[in-house]
């Protein structure tokens, strides 16, 4: 089996947010085998990083690879599949180059998607795949416009690419069971109202608890788990009592639901790049005034909400939650939050974090024997300037995921 050895390298420790010296990077195939800083074999390729920093690679665990942007209330209809698969591979490709070795898609990404990854047949990040998200009728999923008199006549209705309607107990357990049998890792369920959708307000709470709770039922007997899209207080609440385990966006949660996460150990995956990103170009994308609205709403509470579960201890995946030409502004979203919080909190939820969300601890996230091999070696220390993993990977000289340089510009032994 191939050997690499990275000498003369800092190693970034993020969980104790610390950088060692002047250690070696051993990589045997796909896994780190050691850290040390003894001699390389006679058996390895070594490569010097000359003193550079290496660190695990970023995680990113809320994606939508199948939205090309052309809007974000369309859901793209009209857009073949063929099409929208062809655009996700550009949109694999520039994350894994940004240095996202690993992503969680949030709707639409099958496991065709990721099939095609790990046999190589796409250039792209490990990816966790959802599937299709699960919306009631009405719901922040249900693209149908107010003007569209469409109506379903099954319990499980797929109205795009990224959602489906279910409704009722055994409407949601056939929907999950299904997305289950095509090879989703998780589910996710579409539990409040949204920015993006026109004929639900933020604050609608969708899914009756006897949903909620089937829902979770099927993933939990299928050693799975559900994560919700959910903004208020109310709704975080009724995810977290039918047992979700992770919380997306959650911008206008509150002291009380805050304190029940940090209870009940769940996730918090804020996503505030794409607020930002909606309040500046949000018109030139198709959003209405409608939308707009809810952009700003949100975006005015995001602050809070960081500082709110920072402050009790709940931990922060990263997540961007953009589309189209926008994911070029992915790594912004670990400038906001270094806005926020000190910047080895933020690489903490970029690789440790991340790897719990996709269950995966010990294996992601970490540069330590025993785990997968995706690093970054970065021109300069993370942990005291974040924008060195921004620029589309300018600062990183070398990426490797699984063992392979998918770039290296450092030189070699």
């Amino acid at each position: 089996m191939d050997k690499i050895t990275l000498t003369n390298a800092h190693v970034l420790d993020a969980k104790n947010g610390r950088v060692d010296s002047g250690y070696n990077v051993e990589i045997t195939g796909d896994t780190i085998s050691g850290v040390s800083k003894s001699a390389p074999g006679k058996d390895s390729r070594v490569v010097d990083c000359g003193g550079r920093i290496v660190m695990p690679g970023l995680i990113d665990v809320h994606v939508h690879i199948l939205a090309p942007g052309r809007g974000r209330s369309s859901a793209y209809p009209d857009m073949l599949p063929s099409y929208m698969h062809y655009h996700s591979t550009t949109v694999l490709r520039d994350f894994l180059m940004r240095g996202f070795t690993t992503v969680r898609d949030a709707g639409g990404a099958d496991y065709g998607h990721k099939l095609a990854v790990d046999r190589g047949l796409v250039a792209g990040p490990r990816l966790f795949v959802s599937g299709r998200g699960l919306s009631q009728t009405g719901g922040h999923g249900d693209k149908r416009s107010r003007g569209d008199l469409t109506e379903l006549s099954r319990e499980v209705y797929v109205n795009s690419n990224t959602c489906q309607v279910a409704d009722g107990v055994e409407g949601v357990r056939l929907a999950t069971r299904n997305e289950l049998r095509l090879g989703a890792d998780q589910i996710k369920v579409l539990a409040s109202g949204g920015v993006a959708s026109e004929a639900d307000p933020i604050d609608h709470l969708q899914y009756s608890m006897d949903e909620l709770k089937a829902i979770v039922d099927e993933v939990t007997r299928a050693h799975t788990y559900a994560f919700a899209h959910a903004y208020t207080g109310d709704a975080i609440e009724r995810c977290l009592e039918a047992g979700m385990r992770t919380i997306e966006h959650a911008n206008l949660i509150d002291d009380k639901r805050v304190r029940m996460m940090a209870e009940a150990g769940a996730y918090m995956v804020p996503t505030l790049v794409t607020y930002q990103v909606l309040a500046e170009k949000g018109p030139s994308m198709g959003l209405t005034p409608v939308q707009m609205e809810k952009v700003q709403i949100v975006l005015e509470a995001g602050t809070r909400s960081l500082e709110l579960a920072a402050h009790y201890g709940v931990k922060m995946g990263i997540g961007t939650d953009l589309i189209g030409k926008t994911t070029e502004d992915q790594p912004r979203e670990l400038l906001i939050r270094g806005e926020i919080l000190p910047p080895a909190d933020v690489i903490r939820s970029a690789t440790l974090v991340g790897a719990e969300v996709v269950r995966q601890e010990g294996r992601l996230g970490v540069i330590a024997p025993g785990a997968k091999a995706d690093l970054l070696v970065v021109d300069g220390n993370p942990l005291e300037d974040l924008s060195l993993l921004t620029d589309e990977g300018k600062h990183l000289s070398a990426i490797m995921k699984g063992g392979e340089f998918v770039k290296n510009r450092i030189g070699q032994g």
